[in-house]
Formats: C-alpha cells, sequence, structure tokens
C-alpha cells in the first residue's frame, strides 16, 4: 500500500485502518531502520560482520511480515464488524450470530499479537546496533527502538482490547500469559535502550 494512501485511508474517519495497521507500520519502519543501520555496519574485517549482515537479513524478512499485518488488521476487524450485521432474528440467528462474533474476535487477536511478536526482536537489534553499530547512524538506531517500542506498545493495545469481548477464559489467559512476558522483556530493552542513549549525551 501506498504510504499516502493508508495515511489518508487512516484519517478518513472510518473505522479501519486504525490503530492496529498504525502500530504494524510503525514496526516495519523500525525494521527498515535496523536494516539500514545494520548495513551501514557490514565492513570488512569487523569481528561481528556476520552478525551484522544476519541482523539485516532479519529485519528485512521483519519488515516484509509487518507490512503485510498492516492490512491484515484492517481486515480482521472488518471480519468482526461484518459478524455484527449477521441477522438476529430467531434464537438459531442469534446463536450463530453469537459464535461468529467470538470467531471473529479471536481472529482479530492475531494481527497485533503478530505484531506484538516481530516487533520485540527489533528492540534486540537496536540494542546491539547502539552499542556496537555504526556510529554515524546511532540516532537511527535510537529510532529504531522507539518505533519498535511503539508498535508493540500499539499491538498489546489492541490484543487486550480484542480480549475483552472473548469468553473463552482458556484463550484469554494464554494470550495475557504472553503479553505479560513481553511487557517484561520490553521493559528491560528499552531501559537498555534509554540507558544508551543517555549514557551518550543525548
Amino acid at each position: 500500500m501506498e504510504i499516502k494512501k493508508f495515511l489518508d485511508d487512516l484519517a478518513a474517519g472510518t473505522p479501519t485502518p486504525g490503530g492496529g495497521s498504525a502500530s504494524a507500520l510503525a514496526g516495519a519502519l523500525a525494521a527498515s531502520l535496523v536494516a539500514m543501520v545494520a548495513g551501514l555496519s557490514c565492513k570488512k574485517g569487523r569481528p561481528d560482520l556476520t552478525e551484522m549482515k544476519e541482523i539485516r537479513k532479519k529485519a528485512l524478512r521483519i519488515q516484509r511480515e509487518l507490512y503485510r499485518a498492516i492490512e491484515e488488521d484492517a481486515r480482521s476487524f472488518e471480519g468482526v464488524m461484518e459478524t455484527f450485521r449477521l441477522p438476529k432474528d430467531g434464537e438459531k440467528e442469534r446463536l450463530y450470530r453469537s459464535r461468529m462474533i467470538q470467531k471473529a474476535y479471536r481472529k482479530a487477536v492475531l494481527p497485533p499479537q503478530k505484531v506484538c511478536e516481530l516487533s520485540f526482536p527489533l528492540l534486540e537489534f537496536s540494542v546491539f546496533l547502539l552499542k556496537k553499530g555504526n556510529q554515524n547512524a546511532f540516532s537511527d538506531s535510537g529510532v529504531a527502538g522507539r518505533l519498535a517500542n511503539a508498535a508493540l506498545e500499539g499491538g498489546m493495545l489492541n490484543v487486550r482490547i480484542n480480549l475483552g469481548s472473548i469468553r473463552s477464559k482458556t484463550f484469554r489467559v494464554r494470550k495475557e500469559k504472553l503479553l505479560e512476558r513481553l511487557q517484561l522483556g520490553k521493559e528491560l530493552l528499552m531501559a537498555e535502550i534509554e540507558d544508551e542513549i543517555k549514557s551518550c549525551g543525548y
């Protein structure tokens, strides 16, 4: 999707695309910056050359996945809205509609969860690049970390909001445990990122 069109669609006053898609875009931007800095750090003779190449490769893969998640999130929420338009006149129709709503909400959890899980390693890459990457691109590594954090927080918020409409306790508990792990890891990595930025006087 062209960036200008996405921005116009986001501002259009319609339910989709929304915050979930915006979070995916933030993550894709973070991945692009990670790939850029890793590429700038790929100089012959570096002891971590292989690691830099691997980070760049992984970041580009994550970028593609997050780019796809922009539209996946919008489609999943449109699926939720479609189920609410199902007929509900008779008992059978109401039961069917209820099941479809629950199914749609479960599906709607998946894109923001994907954004979370893909954005997390970008925080790890940002820490590594702040410490060992091309220092001429230090600010780019910092921006990558902060964008990845925004993507992760946005994804977590959307997962939680969708979980609020899901009746299955087992499903909710499983996803909530995942969010707890991500939150703890995110806080540790962001503290490291901010400490690294401050230690350089910024």
